[in-house]
């Protein structure tokens, strides 16, 4: 891929059950939310409700994990969830999903119907590669408060997904930040989906297989590659 991902040997140590599953995109189509992805969401709660069958999202084996993680770096699973969780409790609520776009949907759909965190990324802003590392505390993270731009910087420890500008999601996919986001206008995307032990690596794998195969629904002509896991670098 044109795009190299790694993961800190520190990183790896906190989590040795760590995979994660790239799906890279070209010739993207995006745009407001339509129907079809509003239904897509709609499936994927429906789905999630299935799966849990009565249990709340962190009650989950593959979520609790996730808990036990945010923990091991500082953080607190019950006030930061991992992006997965936080979506799944959505979707359970009255709230329901958030319709964003098209491609944010879709991810967001794969993301609560499989119950794994997946975040997606503009490839034509990410600056060199993706490192995830855990932070020194004085790494920049760009977002918006009050609906001004601000600058935060991750906890020391905190384990984050950055680039050659800074960090692009903090609390390892808690939140992402604005630079780096999926806009209507975007056209190349790369898409990552995170797992833990105990989820078999099969499982994620077919989740990004699913992916694939909605965004080539959604994006007819998409030139889409599925990357297989590996134990360092994607």
């Amino acid at each position: 891929m044109t795009l190299t991902l790694t993961v800190s040997d520190e990183v790896r140590a906190l989590a040795p059950g760590f995979t994660h599953v790239v799906v890279e995109a070209y010739e993207l189509t995006n745009g407001p939310t339509t129907e079809a992805s509003s239904a897509l969401l709609d499936d994927a709660a429906r789905r999630l409700a299935a799966r849990l069958d009565g249990r709340a999202p962190h009650e989950d084996p593959h979520m609790a994990a996730w808990r036990e993680v945010y923990t091991a770096f500082g953080s607190k699973p019950s006030r930061t969830r991992n992006s997965a969780e936080a979506l799944a409790k959505r979707a359970l609520s009255g709230a329901g999903l958030p319709r964003v776009n098209v491609l944010v949907d879709v991810y967001n759909a794969i993301s609560v119907a499989h119950l794994i965190p997946v975040g997606g990324e503009d490839l034509d802003l990410i600056q060199g590669g993706m490192r995830l590392v855990r932070a020194t505390g004085d790494e920049d993270f760009v977002t918006v408060a009050g609906g001004e731009e601000t600058v935060e910087h991750p906890d020391a420890g905190e384990v984050v997904w950055c680039d050659e500008a800074g960090v692009t999601c903090r609390r390892w996919n808690w939140r992402q930040g604005p630079r780096t986001r999926l806009t209507e206008g975007t056209v190349s995307g790369l898409f990552l989906l995170e797992s833990l032990a105990p989820m078999p690596v099969a499982e994620a794998e077919a989740a990004a297989a699913e992916l694939a195969e909605l965004l080539e629904k959604f994006s007819p002509g998409a030139r889409i590659t599925v990357h297989a896991p590996h134990s360092a670098t994607a």
